[in-house]
């Protein structure tokens, strides 16, 4: 390709001449701002699991930045999974790219370069250092987790970047694309009938961009499923060259199909009969895929969390009723998974600081979730679906007051699917507090 056909092939992707649609903005804008505004030049990195919005978060930043003043010929996003560059994905198409948008946009001021799915390009780590290095752009790039968090990625670019980790939609942005909207106190009471209704769709289809757009509820089931297997083939087997395929779709329906529940490779292995060297490697894998994650328990020793079971947790609860095996409803572990997700996703952008475990004593009192601000114990949490049961009320207290007694915390919270109070307990104060609310206050 010549210069001017690279330049054609890019004005699709490019506001040069044309609006682009940008969809609905999303949290991570303000944050991605911030780091472009930023005088360190740092490469901002955009990584994820597939299908989280990353290349429409970067068309948002750009649109912002266009909104401001910005020409947009100081501007270029390349796209790499364009069918175009399909034959010739190296890095001298890297290099021809980005030469014939100096030569024929001439930006006047040093530009902002989206790379959008830059994994698809071998050893682009050096290219986009050089930039840097000579200062003559401002990079983001997106692509993966898997890909973006490789060893030779870290290695040629360690200290010259800061990440922004996409997830899913998050219960309030699921609202705000369907037009929902609490700008005051009042609007949750007078929208609740409306909000819970919207959660039990979240908590059935999860919350990926496209799936909440779509209206045929059979058809959101079947993109969901194809989202899971490109995410096992494309990011996981075709990443790291995986030869025994079956063993890892087992290994990752069964996470799918244990989520909140405590796991150790070693009863993996005598389960599936697979053997625990390739369980663990296989389970990095699908975590560095953002498929899972695990939250471990909390101990006052390192050693003690490492050799501990671990709880796994889905990215999306759709995909968890896409591709886990069900025979009941699990409501309660759904709810969990969610609290998960959410507390997750509070520490990319809210609270770096901020640790989340689960406690656990040897007279198996367990908390859900231990939150952990830098020294301190900040809050204690227990997911409850139904908290009218005596007995099952009786447990999640008892288990709360031990690991308050034993961290040392105070605030105490139960979190329901639609019961609200407090209370009183052994002397301490106990908040129930409603999914629905937790999520958007």
């Amino acid at each position: 390709m010549n210069e001017s056909q690279i330049i054609q092939t890019l004005s699709g992707w490019n506001f040069w001449d044309r609006q682009l649609p940008t969809g609905k903005p999303r949290v991570y804008c303000k944050t991605a701002r911030r780091y472009i505004k930023s005088k360190s030049n740092k490469i901002v990195v955009i990584s994820g699991i597939r299908r989280s919005g990353k290349t429409t978060l970067s068309r948002q930043i750009v649109k912002n930045m266009l909104d401001k003043g910005l020409d947009a010929r100081n501007t270029l996003i390349i796209n790499f999974e364009e069918p175009a560059f399909a034959e010739t994905l190296d890095l001298n198409l890297l290099i021809k790219v980005y030469e014939s948008y100096r030569n024929i946009l001439e930006p006047d001021r040093t530009p902002v370069i989206i790379l959008d799915e830059i994994q698809e390009i071998p050893k682009w780590e050096k290219f986009v250092r050089s930039l840097q290095e000579k200062n003559e752009a401002r990079i983001i790039v997106t692509g993966s987790s898997s890909a973006l968090l490789s060893g030779e990625f870290a290695t040629v670019l360690t200290g010259r970047t800061v990440e922004i980790n996409m997830h899913p939609l998050s219960f309030n942005e699921y609202l705000t694309f369907f037009g929902l909207q609490f700008k005051k106190k009042a609007d949750l009471i007078l929208k609740k009938k409306q909000v819970l209704k919207m959660l039990r769709q979240y908590m059935e289809f999860g919350g990926f961009p496209e799936i909440a757009l779509e209206i045929d509820d059979i058809l959101k089931s079947e993109i969901t499923r194809k989202i899971y297997d490109d995410i096992l083939f494309k990011d996981i087997v075709k990443r790291w060259s995986i030869k025994n395929i079956d063993k890892l779709e087992i290994l990752s329906r069964y996470y799918t199909s244990n989520i909140s529940s405590p796991i150790t490779f070693n009863r993996i292995s005598k389960f599936l009969n697979i053997p625990v060297k390739t369980v663990e490697i296989y389970s990095k894998y699908i975590e560095k895929s953002d498929l899972i994650f695990f939250v471990k328990r909390f101990a006052f020793s390192v050693k003690e969390q490492e050799n501990s079971p671990r709880k796994v947790y889905s990215i999306d609860t759709g995909i968890v009723n896409s591709t886990g095996f069900r025979f009941q409803d699990n409501h309660g572990h759904l709810m969990e998974n969610i609290v998960a997700v959410h507390l997750r996703i509070k520490k990319f952008l809210e609270a770096p600081l901020m640790d989340v475990y689960y406690y656990k004593d040897y007279s198996q009192n367990e908390v859900d979730f231990v939150v952990k601000d830098g020294l301190k114990v900040s809050q204690l949490i227990q997911v409850c679906y139904n908290i009218e049961n005596p007995d099952t009320k009786e447990r999640e207290l008892r288990s709360l007051i031990k690991a308050s007694g034993k961290l040392k915390c105070d605030d105490l919270a139960i979190i329901t699917w639609d019961y609200e109070a407090k209370e009183e307990f052994k002397s301490k104060n106990i908040s129930y507090i409603p999914l629905w609310k937790w999520l958007l206050v």
